[in-house]
Formats: structure tokens, C-alpha cells, sequence
């Protein structure tokens, strides 16, 4: 469990946080699940299948977010939400959270999750970036469809190549 403090540092040190412009992320809690350092506006964007400016406010309680944005309120759960870089790597606690989570999608991450890496791959400013990004989808591979890891290596060769060539 993080705190509080914990968590806040962490976000504050994270580069990958969402634009200024993003919805706030509020912390309600004192206790939060290891979890919550992944949490961005833009992967739950991605999951509720919204806008980044719909989203007005996350509300960070001790077991769900709570998210508030235009038109709908709605919790969403820590295990939802995809590892990120610039914060603590993914663990093997968090990996067996997520796979008690997914027991709901045929033991498999959400699909949106593709869209996140692929999205995240097209966002990077450098090779050295994207290739840590590659090898933090290499390290939850095991949750993805072999259609996602396929979908995934193909757009990753694609991008790896822009680097090289433009």
C-alpha cells in the first residue's frame, strides 16, 4: 500500500503526466493500493472511451477511483489502469491484482490497453524512450491476446524504423 506522500512524490516526479491541462487527480485517501502510481487521465480517458477534456476530476479513494466528467460518474478500479514509465516497474503483487482482475476478460488486459501502448509508442521523443516503453509492454505481455502483442510488435517496428529513417 502507498501513501498518501508516497504517491504524490511520485507523481510529481513522474514525465509522463498528462498535459497541464489535464483533470485533476485528487487524493482522498491516506492508504492507497500500489496501483494507484499508474494512474493517468489519459489511460482512464482511453478506458472510459472519453475525451481527456471531458474528464473534470479523478478522485483517488483507498479501493476504486471515482471518476467525475461530463455527462457520467463512475468508479473506476485500480487494476484497469496500464503500468506507466516513470514510476515504480511493475511488481509481481501488482501482477497477480491484475490477473485476479482480468478474470472477468478471459484471464486478458482490457483492449484498450493496446491502444495506450500504441498511442504511448507514437508519443515518444526518442528511441531510447519508445524502447523502454517496449520493454515495459514486454514485462505485461503475458495479460495481452497474441493479436495484441502482434498488433503491438508490428506498430513498434513501424515507429522504431520513423526514428531511424525521418
Amino acid at each position: 500500500m502507498l501513501t498518501k506522500i508516497e504517491l504524490i512524490k511520485q507523481h510529481q516526479n513522474c514525465e509522463y503526466q498528462s498535459c497541464p491541462s489535464a483533470p485533476k487527480i485528487v487524493i482522498e485517501s491516506e492508504v492507497l493500493p500500489d496501483l494507484a502510481r499508474f494512474v493517468t487521465a489519459e489511460a482512464i480517458a482511453l478506458h472510459l472511451e472519453l475525451d481527456l477534456q471531458q474528464i473534470k476530476e479523478i478522485r483517488c479513494w483507498r479501493y476504486v477511483m471515482l471518476v467525475v466528467a461530463q455527462g457520467i460518474t463512475t468508479f473506476v478500479s485500480y487494476a484497469d489502469i496500464p503500468p506507466i514509465l516513470g514510476v515504480a516497474a511493475p511488481t509481481g503483487k501488482d501482477m497477480l491484482v491484475w490477473r485476479k482482475r482480468w478474470k472477468q476478460h478471459a484471464q486478458k488486459a482490457p483492449e484498450f490497453w493496446v491502444n495506450f501502448y500504441a498511442g504511448k509508442f507514437r508519443q515518444s521523443r526518442t528511441a531510447a524512450e519508445m524502447y523502454r516503453w517496449g520493454q515495459l509492454v514486454k514485462a505485461i505481455k503475458f495479460g495481452l491476446t497474441q493479436a495484441a502483442v502482434q498488433c503491438l510488435n508490428s506498430f513498434y517496428a513501424a515507429e522504431k524504423y520513423a526514428f531511424g529513417h525521418f
